[in-house]
């Protein structure tokens, strides 16, 4: 019997803050350089008319859209990619989640993809708990998909800066969201659920960030916090070659992450 040819891929996340404003700033030509086989990208805030008018044509055939229901220009995530998948989703089956267009669920051959623009909790107590109900709905949705014994590969600005060497000033903002107790001991709670953070298997060091405020010239100083992720649940954690954080990818408060992988 003939043996499985391996694929080598390529899988892109990016918080573009705004998919027109990336365009306005020509940060499309980077995209339609076609950085990697797949491409999510969060907060696109636009409908996939007004992101088609922004940013198509594009190298990318397979076009995943999900936009908001609840607020015009706000929230909605992207998927652009080389590869047909199987199915698409664009929920967990949860009204409350899903009418903010937060998410995408890619199943392909031999993995399921997330791509999930995972709420910010700043606004007040109750907008926290909605964080961290959506945090744990999705888990849920994850450890169900987990089953079927396909690689979970999970991207996207997940809005928690995990560990203290994942932001520039880890004192200063305990008491911030992003930063909360309450939203690392989820973190925690991910990875002991079996989720590995892909990053850092290939670097322990701190100084790593994805996103920098544009006051007081935070990204050139480097004082960010890490919120773009990729994990993989442990079982394929084998299929990882490779992680990047692209700081020097510019158009958004945000840069670039990737992975790149073998199956």
């Amino acid at each position: 019997m003939e043996s499985k040819k391996t694929k080598n891929l390529r899988i892109l996340s990016w918080n573009v803050n705004g998919i027109r404003a990336v365009v306005r700033k020509g940060h499309d030509q980077w995209i339609n350089s076609k950085p990697a086989d797949i491409l999510c990208m969060q907060e696109v805030k636009a409908t996939y008319v007004q992101g088609k008018a922004a940013l198509f044509p594009t190298v990318y055939k397979n076009i995943a859209w999900n936009d908001t229901q609840s607020k015009a220009g706000y929230s909605g995530v992207a998927t652009l990619s080389s590869i047909v998948p199987l199915k698409t989703e664009s929920g967990f089956g949860l009204d409350e989640f899903d009418r903010e267009g937060r998410i995408l669920i890619h199943e392909f051959e031999d993995f399921f993809l997330y791509n999930i623009y995972f709420p910010n909790g700043q606004r007040d107590n109750e907008r926290l708990d909605y964080k961290l109900r959506f945090y744990d709905s999705f888990l849920e949705h994850a450890q169900n998909n987990r089953k079927s014994g396909k690689a979970i590969l999970i991207c996207g600005d997940l809005n928690t800066a995990h560990t203290e060497i994942d932001l520039k000033n880890p004192k200063a903002n305990e008491k911030n969201s992003g930063f909360l107790p309450v939203e690392r001991a989820w973190m925690d709670k991910l990875v002991a659920s079996g989720y590995v953070d892909t990053f850092r298997i290939f670097e322990q060091e701190g100084g790593h960030y994805s996103w920098w405020t544009y006051r007081q010239n935070a990204r050139e100083r480097n004082i960010g916090w890490r919120l773009d992720y990729f994990f993989v649940n442990e079982e394929h954690q084998s299929i990882i070659k490779d992680a990047f954080i692209l700081k020097d990818v510019m158009g958004s408060d945000h840069c670039p992450v990737w992975i790149d992988i073998s199956i």
